[in-house]
């Protein structure tokens, strides 16, 4: 179903690309919008290609599929327009995170809950945690300041039908969220230009840019509730960077560390752009630090028996540590 699927939205995209001369990520949005509201919504398109793409949406409408099909078949076409052009911040996240982000909400959370994402991108990542979880009552919001991103997360959102509230602005910039009680990203590689926003961080750079993870952490934890969950995908070098005293030093004024996970050095090309996952919980008052922060190297993902052991010592310590 997700190659049908697929193929559906390639076949779209490509002939909307080549009538509207524009990218391929600008002609999957269209071409999302398009399927979701069931007609061709652009004009000056020729009535051979209109004749095309409706019987394709046709086509579309009549099959049966779930939303994690839908949203493996948008990745893929994601992907495919990312190649046209690398971009440093149009990266889109692993499958893998999304499950293991979701795996450790259902074991924190009961019941209805908020969750942002600063760096929400093409929703992927939002996506994936929500098709994971059992229930439909969470409130998710997401924010990017890139505004081809934030089209395709919006399109991704509405095919998958998530009512996700998103905003096309900065995120280290006042953002229009109350505090939520989870937040999650992705963080954004690279420094922060706008130093005059930057003053408004207790972890801004002294002199010269802002590391923009820095930033986002700092920004993440002030919209987030007291006792909140953050969990980030965080490059291994995090804390060999300048300044990295400092944010220990935030960190234990703002939260507790819960867990450090480092993922397998197989995803990664280049083993210098390897990440961790990294997840927090803000200091409330009657909430405790766990007894042991937990910290664990991922085997590759093809090692089940090596996996099976991971989940086993984490199952062990959210039976020991959730509160």
């Amino acid at each position: 179903m997700v190659e049908t699927l697929f193929r559906y939205l390639d076949d779209s995209a490509t002939l909307l690309q080549k009538e509207l001369d524009c990218s391929y990520l600008e002609a999957l949005v269209e071409t999302g919008d398009n399927a979701f509201q069931n007609e061709v919504q652009q004009n000056g398109v020729s009535e051979v290609t209109k004749k095309r793409l409706e019987k394709i949406y046709e086509e579309m409408n009549r099959l049966s599929y779930t939303r994690e099909d839908i949203r493996k078949a948008f990745q893929l076409a994601c992907l495919k327009g990312m190649r046209e052009k690398l971009h440093p911040n149009r990266q889109m996240t692993p499958d893998t995170i999304g499950i293991l982000f979701s795996f450790f909400l259902e074991k924190l959370l009961n019941g209805p809950f908020s969750i942002f994402d600063p760096a929400i991108g093409t929703g992927n990542l939002l996506t994936t945690i929500l098709n994971r979880l059992p229930n439909d009552s969470v409130k998710a919001f997401g924010a990017d300041a890139d505004d081809l991103l934030i089209k395709l997360a919006y399109v991704n959102a509405n095919l998958q039908e998530h009512p996700i509230q998103l905003y096309n602005q900065d995120s280290l910039k006042p953002l229009f969220v109350d505090p939520v009680d989870v937040v999650v990203c992705d963080l954004p590689a690279g420094y922060y230009t706008d130093d005059e926003q930057a003053k408004e961080y207790e972890l801004r750079a002294r002199e010269g840019h802002s590391y923009a993870p820095f930033l986002f952490i700092e920004q993440s934890i002030r919209y987030t509730k007291p006792g909140g969950y953050l969990l980030f995908v965080i490059p291994n070098s995090l804390f060999e960077m300048e300044d990295s005293m400092r944010l220990h030093e935030f960190l234990k004024k703002t939260a507790y560390i819960q867990a450090v996970i480092q993922l397998p050095l197989s995803m990664f090309k280049n083993k210098n752009l390897a990440k961790s996952l990294f997840f927090l919980q803000k200091k409330k008052e009657g909430i405790r630090p766990p007894r042991q922060v937990l910290l664990a190297n991922l085997p590759s993902f093809d090692e089940k028996n090596a996996m099976e052991r991971i989940f086993s010592d984490m199952e062990r310590w959210f039976s020991e540590n959730k509160q």
